[in-house]
């Protein structure tokens, strides 16, 4: 039987963490006098961990033949890195403490994500229903957090966000172990199926999805609380995202069932030019950065759900955890990283729209290279 529930809770405080950590952290930094560069330095360093770790530690997995002992292990050890921004005042310091917090921190997600599959097995189309409790989990924080940083000092992020931190370890023990059965790709080299021309495709498009995501993920509190919104709205509109996106996880069989992934990329890519010009040029009127909110649900809700399910199926059997660890590490570690650096760059020298329309630059050439590169028909 599938863990339903406590894959689920899984997946909720995992996501709260990055409802209560990503919107609202950057503000904290900039209280403490942080440059946009300093900041795009520190926030980057979650994607360059992305970029090495996951990898190490789904080789390792791989070599265990269990998952879930590595999972327990870097929550635990992400507890104790996050405690040192408690103490830390200096960028060094922070540094530090964003360098642990993220090598250990984004071991997990590939591979729950692996161990999530492995569990539902032929049911891989309830992905979305268990997934979406990680949307959920993000709403509350981000809502909760926003309230209460309009009656509490800033500090408060810390506090909340180690708390997070601490019921994701406690799901983290709850997690039961599956192993993969065998599968007819297990003899086959992990490269041979790197060398396939869409999964090649797939990785590199992602790459720049993810790219163009940088500018989002850092700034785009700073963006809209430097135009007078309060952190309440700057929350409810992160909220407006996400709900968007729940919506896409529970019609995902349906939209599978009806389109194929490559369609539903494709889509999903055009979505994110349209939305990172919307968010870096019309700041100004509240409905047009409503709009741009809704279509989280495509350029991440089935963007996401669409990218993981083409690498589980082309990664199958022995080579999930690395296939996962690898969509990972080359679109969220390498692609963040880049986002994130250029766009601490840019938002001091040539400002924030012009910032987003590169965003958009990105998507475009995603999607430019996943139409030439994953060929109509070929699943």
């Amino acid at each position: 039987m599938v863990p339903y529930w406590r894959l689920s809770a899984y997946y909720f405080f995992y996501f709260a963490f990055i409802g209560a950590f990503s919107p609202y952290f950057t503000l904290y930094l900039q209280s403490l006098a942080f440059s946009a560069w300093d900041i795009g330095v520190l926030m980057s360093l979650m994607q360059v961990m992305r970029l090495l770790a996951p990898n190490l530690w789904g080789w390792l997995a791989d070599g265990l033949g269990a998952k879930t002992p590595i999972v327990r292990g870097v929550a635990l050890m992400s507890l104790a890195a996050f405690s040192i921004f408690f103490h830390a005042k200096s960028f060094v310091g922070f540094f530090l403490g964003m360098a642990l917090l993220a090598f250990f921190w984004s071991a997990s997600l590939p591979l729950v994500e692996a161990l999530t599959f492995t569990h539902l097995g032929t049911q891989a189309n309830r992905y979305g229903t268990i997934r979406l409790w990680g949307s959920v989990g993000f709403i509350g924080a981000v809502l909760g957090l926003g309230w209460l940083l309009e009656r509490l000092p800033l500090a408060a992020i810390l506090w909340v966000s180690f708390a997070i931190l601490g019921g994701i370890l406690a799901c983290a023990m709850a997690l039961p172990e599956k192993r993969e059965g065998l599968h007819e790709t297990d003899r086959q080299p992990i490269g041979d199926i790197l060398r396939r021309r869409e999964v090649k495709a797939l990785f590199a498009a992602c790459f720049f999805m993810s790219a163009a995501h940088g500018a989002l993920y850092v700034f785009y509190s700073i963006h809209l609380v430097s135009r007078g919104y309060g952190t309440a709205l700057v929350g409810f509109m992160w909220t407006i995202g996400v709900v968007a996106e729940i919506l896409v996880f529970l019609c995902l069989p349906r939209l599978l069932h009806r389109f194929t992934l490559r369609t539903i990329l494709l889509f999903s890519f055009a979505c994110a030019v349209a939305r990172f010009l919307m968010i870096g040029w019309g700041v100004e009127w509240l409905a047009v950065l409503l709009l741009a909110q809704l279509l989280h649900a495509a350029t991440f809700g089935a963007y996401h759900a669409s990218a993981v399910a083409a690498v589980n199926r082309w990664f199958a059997g022995r080579h999930q955890a690395r296939g996962q660890a690898l969509y990972g590490s080359l679109t969220f570690g390498a692609g963040g990283m880049l986002g994130g650096l250029l766009s601490g760059w840019s938002w001091d020298a040539v400002g924030a729209g012009l910032t987003f329309t590169m965003s958009a630059a990105f998507a475009l050439a995603g999607m430019a290279i996943l139409w030439r590169g994953w060929p109509f028909g070929r699943q």
